[in-house]
Order: C-alpha cells, then sequence, then structure tokens
C-alpha cells in the first residue's frame, strides 16, 4: 500500500549453475502456461536468462494489449501455440503502440532463444533507446539476421513500415543471388577439373 514493489513466489527459481536440479526437471516443462518459454517447455537442461526475457517478453505482451500472446482452451494447447505459432506481433492488436516497442517484445518472444536479446543488458539499451524517442538498435540488428535467413530458405518475409524498407530486402535478394551464382560457377569449374584429371589418368 506505501507503492513498494515486492517480487514474490520463488518457487521454481534455480540457479543456472544448479546442475543436479536442472537435470532433475529434465523433460518436464515448468511454468505458468501463458508466459512459458518454447524450451522450458521442452524439458531443456541448458535453461539460460533468455528464457526470463521470453516470460518477460509475454508478459509486457499482456499488459500492452490487453491479451495473453496465445490463448486456448486448456494448457497444453496454450504450450502448443508458444511452440509453433506465430506471435501476432502487439501493435496489430494495439494499434497505438509503435513499431519500436512492438519490435522489442517480438524479438524477446522470440521462438528460438539465439533470436532473442543475449542478456538484460541488451534488453534495457534497446528500452533506453525508445524512452529517448530512439529506434532500438539491438532489436533492428536482430531482425536483419532473421530477415537473411529467412531469404536464404526461401521464405516469405514481412516488412515493418519502419526501418525495414523495401530496398533492404532487394538488397538481400540481390546478395544471395550473387552467392549462389557464384557457388554454381565454383561447383561447374571443380566439376570440370574432376573430369580432366580422370581423363588424364
Amino acid at each position: 500500500t506505501n507503492g513498494t514493489v515486492k517480487l514474490a513466489d520463488m518457487g521454481l527459481a534455480r540457479e543456472t549453475t544448479d546442475i543436479e536440479a536442472a537435470q532433475s526437471e529434465a523433460g518436464k516443462a515448468y511454468g505458468t502456461p501463458y508466459y512459458i518459454a518454447p524450451e522450458q517447455i521442452r524439458g531443456k537442461i541448458d535453461i539460460d536468462g533468455r528464457a526470463d526475457i521470453y516470460g518477460l517478453g509475454a508478459t509486457l505482451y499482456h499488459m500492452l494489449t490487453g491479451r495473453v500472446p496465445f490463448m486456448a482452451e486448456d494448457s497444453a494447447d496454450v504450450m502448443r501455440k508458444h511452440l509453433r505459432e506465430k506471435l501476432i506481433p502487439p501493435d496489430h492488436i494495439n494499434t497505438s503502440l509503435s513499431a519500436g516497442v512492438s519490435e522489442v517484445i517480438e524479438i524477446m518472444m522470440a521462438k528460438r532463444k539465439e533470436d532473442r536479446y543475449n542478456d538484460i543488458e541488451e534488453l534495457l539499451t534497446d528500452l533506453e533507446a525508445l524512452r529517448q524517442g530512439q529506434p532500438p538498435l539491438q532489436a533492428h540488428r536482430r531482425f536483419d539476421v532473421s530477415m537473411l535467413e529467412q531469404l536464404e530458405k526461401g521464405d516469405a518475409v514481412e516488412v515493418k513500415e519502419e526501418g525495414y524498407k523495401e530496398e533492404t530486402v532487394a538488397q538481400y535478394r540481390m546478395a544471395i543471388l550473387i552467392l549462389s551464382t557464384v557457388a554454381a560457377v565454383f561447383f561447374v569449374l571443380l566439376l570440370l577439373l574432376l573430369l580432366y584429371v580422370i581423363k588424364s589418368h
């Protein structure tokens, strides 16, 4: 009642270096379904701070949109959505949110922990940038890498209005085309060389 914020309910908390506790949790999903990270659902042993970043992202999503990231009739379906369903960007639900805020939350809630912020310091850097009216550079870098991976796989890429212009996507496509052409030429030359060696013997 005096305005002091208190953190409670630490029943699932453990040291990331506690290998024995981690092994005892292997293969089991521990966490609140609406906010649990995919690697926790899978019962992975190597859980680290990026799972907390995911959970915090889900909490921010709920606070800013008025709804949890994934909804379903039972906990099992909610967790399946965390694993497989694409996240609806929060600014698509609450249109008063900036693209930058939405990007930060989307990075926090990336399915693969490797695609999230590495640590809380990176996240705080972007949050401070947003507070000052600047773009979240850490999130932008991660979106750029993710976009390039999608293009390499031939997947469709959604281009946001802020920060990701069509010319950037075109540049990525051109780079991939050039690399593919170089690889093809190299393969043909290698094949010709092998044929020459075989014939000479």
